[in-house]
Formats: structure tokens, C-alpha cells, sequence
């Protein structure tokens, strides 16, 4: 399993605006490009920091094509409510003691 964890800093007043357009995203990416997931966490009042979780690298580095044109806006809308978005880590796991689970909410 892969792991890539982001940060995400917000524009003033645009969390909400972020935190919509992140969910809806990344629901399509788990839909349509492999994804085993991901967690968005907020640790002050404009900056969040994400993780994904993938089956490996390579499914990682390949995904974006098969994702439905409404991705698109989806993302400039994301990407219109940050001042930085930002790849801090690629991270092969060692092991996974995180309960199996799946929370994902439509």
C-alpha cells in the first residue's frame, strides 16, 4: 500500500468552499481511479492536511484519466480556494493497524 500526504492552505473565508470541493473530488477519484480512500484533517483555521491511501505507487503516479469531465471544475474550484496545495510526503506502508472499515459518505 502507498500513501501521499498533502497540505492544503485555505484562502481566507473559503473552507467551506475547500472542504466541499475536496470531498466531492476525491470521492470521484476513489470511484473512478483506484483510490483506497482518503482523511482530511484541519489542524488551524486555514490549513489542513490530507492523506490518500493507494494500492501502490505506479496506480498513484498513473491516475487522473479516467475521471469524468465534472473533475475538471471540480478541481479549479479546490485548487481557486488555496493560496498552496503541496505534496509533503510519498510514503510506502510498513504496516497498517487502521480498522478496515470503509467510512466513505456520499
Amino acid at each position: 500500500m502507498f500513501t501521499v500526504i498533502y497540505s492544503f492552505k485555505v484562502k481566507e473565508n473559503q473552507s467551506e468552499v475547500f472542504e466541499k470541493a475536496w470531498k466531492d473530488l476525491t470521492l470521484l477519484i476513489y470511484e473512478f481511479e483506484g483510490s483506497l480512500g482518503s482523511r482530511l484533517h484541519k489542524n488551524s483555521e486555514n490549513n489542513y492536511i490530507g492523506y490518500a491511501q493507494w494500492p501502490d505507487k505506479t496506480t498513484w503516479e498513473k491516475s487522473g484519466d479516467h475521471l469524468p469531465e465534472i473533475a475538471d471544475e471540480i478541481r479549479k474550484t479546490m485548487k481557486s480556494a488555496c493560496t498552496s496545495i503541496e505534496v509533503l510526503h510519498e510514503l510506502e506502508v510498513v504496516d497498517d493497524l487502521l480498522e478496515k472499515v470503509s467510512h466513505i459518505q456520499r
